[in-house]
């Protein structure tokens, strides 16, 4: 017999069955499945994501699969969890047009997976780094609704903050 499997329920319905390693990726999944199952699994269990479409959850669970061998750093220390650098393979996943990147994102924070939530605002960060405000409204699709007026102003209030 093999062991229970958890079924992880999209928000269209969709269903992932996965082992229960994969889906304790997810501190939420986790605590689901410890504080319902208090003598451990000995059937299907099913989990229900409401704010997580089929195609995100997918890749979510892609992601939980590769790591479910993975033991995170706990770390305590926020300033260096900022310079470590994405992994690579993390870095190719997350190598998605920019609206699934924001989905994965939100899913990650949803369902607790900070190890996957830094990586996904790490790549974020990449993508604003060194970039002008004219091209940040170009890769974000930002309408500028200042006036040539306003938006010297706030120059000037913040040339402090320029690279020079």
């Amino acid at each position: 017999m093999s062991a229970p499997k958890v079924i992880i329920i999209s928000s269209d319905e969709e269903r992932f069955p996965v082992e229960q390693k994969v889906a304790e990726k997810s501190i939420l999944m986790k605590n689901m499945i410890n504080d319902l199952n208090p003598d451990g699994l000995t059937e299907d269990f099913e989990i229900p994501t409401p704010n997580v479409r089929a195609n995100v959850l997918s890749k979510v669970l892609e992601w939980c699969e590769h790591h479910k061998n993975t033991i995170f750093q706990d770390d305590e220390d926020e300033d260096a969890k900022k310079s470590v650098p994405v992994e690579e393979w993390d870095r190719n996943f997350l190598k998605v047009d920019q609206e699934m990147l924001y989905e994965i994102i939100l899913a990650a924070n949803y369902l607790n997976i900070k190890p996957l939530l830094d990586s996904g605002c790490k790549m974020v960060a990449e993508m604003i780094k060194s970039k002008s405000p004219e091209e940040l409204r170009r890769t974000f699709n930002i309408v500028n609704d200042f006036s040539p007026e306003e938006e010297a102003a706030i120059r000037k209030e913040n040339e402090w903050a320029e690279d020079r």
